[in-house]
């Protein structure tokens, strides 16, 4: 009985959180008058104390002894601060210009760029399916290139930097809320820089527009701590391997947002490229449930 509770509500959470970024869009979205640099250092500046708030009531008198790493550890959380803080730039800038279906196809695009990071870097081996969902993949995104005149910048963007960002975290035994506190620590100095040079310009946005725009732009912390919350909860249980599936709630959701609610145009060459992803997708998760099974028999 315990147990199915405890399903239960990792499934309560998972859902929660990939709903969550799914719908996203829909908050950047009224913040789209706001410039994007500056919505990127709110959304800095307001999840530092949210997420040290969070870690106080869950760590206790530990907290500080949690958040002492080595420096080569610290070093590498720059790193991944950079990758995380540019993927968000270019999401915030993609739903503000009306780019919410290429977000979609970069994050549906993520796993498969997961494995061939894991390839080159990790020297994983691929399976024949994984191999074949890469080039099924590739095939798709090349067509759509060669459909719309230019690449599809946005998300190959999102996909490589989350990518390279799962890449660089593997490499820390470094929770995930307390990575991001650090993460978003270390690009705080940075965030409050360009607040106060945009205040000195008369250029600020924040307190100078509305209330609902001031408060969109707090809530940026919220937005950003709280499905990180509920996918902790979903983390601690639930496998992973059942975990990683529900990762395709979020850019399905934000694929019917765009088509649906902001009328993007759907192409003949989204529809083979978004083909040949969900082609690529179904083949790694069919891979991944396979290797799994053969791992509780053996």
């Amino acid at each position: 009985m315990t147990e199915n509770k405890l399903d239960r509500s990792g499934v309560i959470a998972a859902v929660a959180a990939f709903t969550f970024w799914g719908l996203v869009p829909i908050y950047y979205k009224a913040l789209q008058s706001v410039g994007t640099l500056e919505v990127l250092a709110q959304r800095v500046i307001w999840s530092v104390p949210l997420l040290l708030l969070f870690l106080a009531i869950r760590d206790g008198r530990e907290l500080w002894k949690n958040l002492r790493l080595p420096l080569v550890s610290v070093a590498w959380l720059v790193l991944s601060g950079l990758l995380v803080s540019t993927n968000w730039l270019i999401f915030v800038w993609a739903v503000a210009h009306d780019n919410v279906l290429d977000t979609s196809l970069g994050y549906f695009g993520t796993p498969l760029i997961n494995v061939m990071l894991g390839y080159i870097f990790l020297r994983e081996r691929l399976t024949v399916l994984q191999t074949a969902a890469v080039v099924v993949a590739a095939a798709g995104t090349i067509y759509l290139a060669w459909y719309m005149g230019r690449p599809p910048w946005i998300a190959i963007s999102l996909a490589t930097t989350f990518g390279f960002y799962g890449l660089v975290r593997k490499r820390l035994s470094v929770g995930p809320m307390t990575g991001l506190l650090w993460e978003t620590t270390l690009m705080f100095l940075p965030a409050l820089a360009y607040i106060l040079w945009l205040m000195s310009q008369n250029n600020l946005q924040f307190l100078h527009m509305s209330v609902s725009i001031d408060l969109l732009l707090i809530g940026a912390g919220l937005a950003t701590v709280l499905p990180l919350i509920w996918f902790n909860m979903a983390a601690q249980k639930m496998p992973l391997s059942v975990l990683a599936f529900f990762q395709y709630l979020a850019p399905s959701i934000s694929f019917l947002l765009a088509v649906y609610l902001y009328g993007e145009p759907f192409t003949p060459g989204h529809a083979v490229a978004f083909a040949c992803i969900w082609l690529a997708v179904a083949l790694v998760s069919f891979e991944s449930l396979r290797l799994a099974r053969r791992r509780l028999r053996g």
